[in-house]
């Protein structure tokens, strides 16, 4: 026998050697990175599933919105709320639901639906609409206390003016006109110049009144 073959038998000899000590160990662990791979694969596909039987049942939210139909918007907000919680229709669904329930009249629920976006939505910003959605309906409700924790809760910068002026109105619905004073300016001091909405926050900020 060779030189030559004598060192190929002898890696051989030590692959099949290394092999009987450590194959197990290699086989498991590729059996373990396909099932990884494989859960992957079957989330994303059950995530997408999710998504388009959800997206279908929106498109009643939306019917319901169009024909001003208060029964089919919450029953189809409900529906999806139920079965696709993880969805971002979920979220847009049970943000209409409240929305119509509360020009209904129906506040119980209204409340309940934005409750329901501040504790399940993933979406940030959903999250800080409901809270300041909520905050206005307890403000209605001169429930001042739970309105102002709302609006105390982080939020996106994006937001700073509107959550600034709310606490304005819960400010001034309670007769603390200096606080409400202070939480006005903050919020014209984060609203775009150029926006329409500053002069609701301006009107507000001169009715009431100068300071003493």
């Amino acid at each position: 026998m060779s030189v030559h073959d004598l060192e190929e038998q002898e890696r051989i000899d030590a692959l099949k050697a290394w092999w009987n000590q450590h194959g197990n160990t290699v086989t498991l662990g590729i059996a373990v990175f396909a099932a990884v791979m494989a859960g992957i694969q079957g989330w994303r596909w059950y995530q997408q599933k999710q998504n388009v039987e959800a997206a279908s049942v929106y498109q009643a939210v939306l019917a319901g919105a169009q024909a001003n139909d208060v029964k089919k918007i919450r029953d189809a907000a409900g529906a999806i709320m139920e079965k696709y919680p993880s969805t971002s229709y979920a979220t847009r669904a049970a943000l209409e639901a409240a929305r119509a329930n509360y020009e209904s009249g129906d506040t119980k629920s209204a409340k309940a639906q934005l409750q329901w976006v501040v504790d399940n939505a993933s979406e940030v910003q959903a999250r800080d609409v409901a809270r300041l959605r909520l905050a206005g309906v307890l403000l209605d409700e001169k429930n001042y206390v739970e309105a102002a924790k709302l609006l105390d809760a982080k939020h996106d910068a994006a937001f700073d003016g509107l959550y600034s002026d709310m606490k304005g109105d819960v400010a001034a619905a309670q007769g603390k006109n200096g606080e409400a004073r202070t939480t006005y300016q903050a919020a014209l001091g984060k609203i775009d110049e150029k926006s329409t909405y500053r002069k609701f926050v301006e009107f507000k900020l001169d009715a009431l009144g100068e300071a003493k």
